[in-house]
């Protein structure tokens, strides 16, 4: 959530803001219905002092034997009053806090304008493209060949794009996710935390994904809670409504989870294989800094994502992303797309971003220095990174002429020390 003292003082930068992100934002709207909410609050106030007034009046009438009755009968109505304007303003409130949820983050003066993704902007690449002495196969046919993905099960046991992991292709998928989790705790000092998979209303609002993104997310009707979308939701929210101590922080949190997206309206897009699933495994990097600390840390979360990669000889590239890219909550964000040799195409596996203080006013996480007064935390997360496109990539790259999937170096160890999945061994 934006400060509204910004909303207020600086309306034409807010309405910039979303139309450069090409997000809705009623800004007049806002603006009457806080003005609205002002004027209550004054008369709320005015009358509250009258109150005060009065009573005064009333115990000094009292003390003189003096009779008081119209002066109590004067200060029950301004009482009755001052609930009727409480009960308004009560609506009012309500009002001007929907619609200052649907007002996007800032971008950051940096990020490149523009509203599709032409506009980003290339700022780094790693590794060389892989050579074969054959045609590359995509890794729905390697998956089904070697059987180590079926996505005919996954149809029949949940529906279209979903898939069921089996023998090797199950323990591949599980050995990265170990392999992510150790490099991000072991070597760059995050705490690791399981969290649920489902997350409240209060939670997803706080990380910036609802109201917006409810028809993206798959709800539990009876309990009102949603499978969550990313473990940035509830890892996030593991400090809602606290004050950090300002001598822990940077805190910085990882997690693996499944992640849970409808993916409403993108059917027709990347649908074969792993490339847009349902469901997909992900570990995560969430960080809680000082606000001086956000810049340079976003760099920071990037080389931590970039260092899987490196480590397993993936080839990538870094996209600063525009304005019209930019998710709703973000600031500025850099993604990692890697290269799938068998289908030929760049794949999204990471988004670093910084949310400045707009999760942090939304979920109330603020920080206090000793004898200081609280102050609203920066938030920043990033893959660290995705499956199933890392899975797909390594399937793709890794692959043999004769049919078999070498298994990268740093994952052989979770792997039992395996160095091959061939087909005369699942």
């Amino acid at each position: 959530m934006l400060d509204m003292n910004l909303i207020r003082e600086s309306p034409d930068t807010v309405a910039r803001a979303a139309e450069n992100k090409g997000e809705p934002a009623d800004i007049e709207g806002f603006l009457a219905v806080d003005e609205k909410r002002r004027s209550l609050i004054q008369e709320v106030e005015d009358l509250r002092r009258q109150r005060n007034v009065n009573s005064d009046k009333v115990a000094e009438l009292k003390r003189s034997g003096e009779d008081a009755a119209d002066l109590i009968e004067q200060t029950r109505n301004i009482s009755d009053k001052i609930k009727g304007i409480e009960d308004v303003l009560s609506g009012v409130e309500e009002r001007a806090q929907r619609l200052a949820l649907t007002f996007p983050n800032i971008p950051a003066d940096d990020v490149p304008v523009g509203r599709t993704e032409k506009a980003n902007a290339e700022v780094k690449q790693f590794g060389d493209r892989v050579e074969f002495d054959f045609e590359p196969k995509p890794h729905w046919d390697i998956a089904r060949e070697l059987d180590i993905i079926d996505f005919e099960a996954g149809t029949r046991i949940a529906g279209p794009f979903f898939a069921v992991y089996k023998g090797a292709g199950a323990r591949l998928e599980r050995a990265l996710i170990q392999f992510m989790l150790d490099l991000h705790v072991n070597e760059h000092g995050y705490t690791e935390v399981s969290t649920p998979f489902v997350a409240n209303r209060a939670a997803t609002t706080g990380t910036g994904q609802l109201p917006k993104l409810e028809d993206d997310m798959y709800r539990c009707d009876v309990d009102d809670l949603f499978l969550i979308p990313t473990a940035e939701v509830p890892v996030t929210n593991i400090h809602r409504e606290q004050v950090i101590d300002a001598d822990d922080l940077p805190v910085k949190y990882t997690a693996y989870s499944p992640c849970f997206r409808r993916e409403a309206g993108s059917y027709g897009r990347d649908t074969r294989g792993l490339m847009r699933i349902h469901q997909f495994d992900k570990v995560e990097m969430v960080n809680f800094v000082r606000p001086e600390e956000s810049r340079d840390r976003l760099a920071t979360l990037l080389g931590e994502a970039e260092e899987v990669l490196q480590r397993l000889n993936i080839e990538y590239r870094v996209l600063k992303l525009c304005t019209g890219e930019l998710s709703f909550a973000a600031a500025d964000c850099y993604d990692i797309e890697i290269w799938a040799p068998g289908i030929k195409r760049w794949l999204e596996v990471s988004s670093c971003s910084n949310f400045t203080d707009f999760q942090a006013r939304r979920a109330d996480i603020r920080f206090r220095e000793k004898g200081g007064k609280p102050q609203y935390v920066h938030t920043l997360n990033g893959s660290g990174v995705a499956l199933a496109r890392l899975l797909l990539t390594i399937i793709e790259q890794y692959q043999t002429e004769d049919g078999c999937v070498r298994v990268p170096e740093p994952v052989r160890p979770y792997m039992g020390g395996r160095e091959l999945i061939s087909p005369d061994e699942k």
